[in-house]
């Protein structure tokens, strides 16, 4: 017959143990929970910013907060100003180009100036015996386009020239050659060809400006190469 105690121990066996299992089970049930519900609390509120770090049970380590991605920073783009378009001078109006001052000059040089600019010219002679330029049109100083023709006044008449012989050149050779010996061309049948025929002749006097027509291919006829009466 036994009173309920062993080895002069009480009866209550081996309960003591089974005490400790239960509370060193119901801690870790605590900090497991600790953990899901600082998770969950995580999840819930997106990834903009970290759960706070939680003591691990097993280590005691805090958790490491996940790191924010930045976007790099946006290079604003160059602007670029327009160009500018540059701005020339015409061709045909270079700059600064304006009729030369050839008043007092000699009718001849003042000729040979104008043609070097590039401008054209046409003597008006007077009556007197000065071969000096007394007035242009247009006058000194104005501006002008290169082949512009000036009108060149001339004090006195104009003076003594004699005809050229231009058989068998052809005829713009022959009519850039009376040109520059001061007569103004004329063609009766056109410019194609050598010359054939001339009037007045090679050699004759006569006087700046007059005018010289040449033939060029076919000769006249000889009504057409008799003088006017």
């Amino acid at each position: 017959m036994t009173d309920g105690t062993t080895d002069g121990r009480s009866g209550r066996g081996d309960t003591a143990p089974d005490r400790k299992r239960l509370i060193i089970s119901g801690g870790a049930a605590a900090v497991l929970l600790a953990i899901i519900g600082a998770a969950g609390g995580w999840v819930l509120a997106g990834d903009q910013v970290g759960p706070d770090p939680v003591a691990s049970g097993a280590t005691g380590t805090p958790t490491p907060t996940p790191a924010v991605r930045t976007s790099p920073p946006r290079e604003r783009p160059t602007t670029t100003a327009p160009a500018t378009p540059s701005t020339s001078p015409s061709p045909s109006r270079p700059a600064g180009l304006t009729v030369p001052d050839l008043v007092g000059m000699d009718f001849e040089e003042a000729r040979e100036e104008l043609r070097d600019l590039g401008l054209g010219w046409q003597l008006v002679f007077g009556s007197g015996d000065s071969s000096s330029v007394s007035s242009t049109d247009p006058a000194p100083g104005t501006p002008v386009r290169r082949g512009v023709t000036v009108k060149v006044s001339v004090a006195g008449a104009a003076p003594p020239n004699e005809v050229p012989d231009l058989t068998g050149e052809t005829c713009n050779e022959a009519g850039a050659e009376l040109v520059d010996d001061g007569f103004s061309p004329r063609y009766p049948n056109g410019r194609s060809g050598t010359v054939s025929s001339q009037r007045p002749v090679g050699g004759t006097v006569g006087r700046w400006n007059d005018v010289v027509q040449i033939w060029c291919g076919t000769p006249p006829s000889a009504d057409a190469s008799a003088p006017a009466p």
